[in-house]
């Protein structure tokens, strides 16, 4: 078998795709019904070309900073995903730039973010984090959090 060094983006991505097609069927989901998210983070723009050129459209980023670039060379019909932690400071260019937040866990985050959206973009759709294994050093609302931030 091939190390992973030596398969392409493509091959990759094909081999993912038929696996997620063999767990529909096995788990009874509609055809189609998974979509892969691909986390770029630390790839550079020329990998999620190649990625995109093989039908890649959904990707997840956890650092403003380097997503900015990659959202900005690869205009077009894509879907950006916000992974990583936010700060205050950084919720308007992530309102901006992005389709999804998947790690919302303040209802000033929430609220900034909502606010700071444009009126010429769809909705955001946002993912609250919840931390279920209540260790310190995860992120994430307290699950019995969960039901109220959801609410406001």
């Amino acid at each position: 078998m091939n190390d992973a060094s030596s398969i392409s983006i493509s091959q990759n991505l094909n081999i993912i795709r038929e696996q997620i097609s063999n767990a529909e069927k096995e788990f009874g989901r509609t055809p189609g019904s998974v979509k892969l998210l691909a986390v770029s983070k630390t790839r550079p723009v020329e990998d999620l070309q190649a990625a995109i050129n093989a039908g890649q459209l959904l990707f997840g980023e956890n650092y403003l900073q380097d997503a900015l670039p990659k959202i900005a060379a690869l205009p077009g019909s894509l879907e950006w995903h916000f992974i990583g932690p936010i700060q205050s400071n950084k919720t308007q260019p992530i309102a901006q730039h992005f389709n999804w937040v998947h790690s919302i866990d303040r209802l000033k985050i929430a609220r900034r973010i909502s606010e700071q959206r444009p009126p010429t973009l769809e909705a955001i759709n946002i993912c609250l984090q919840v931390n279920t294994s209540g260790e310190a050093s995860k992120s994430g609302i307290q699950p019995e959090e969960t039901l109220a931030l959801a609410k406001e």
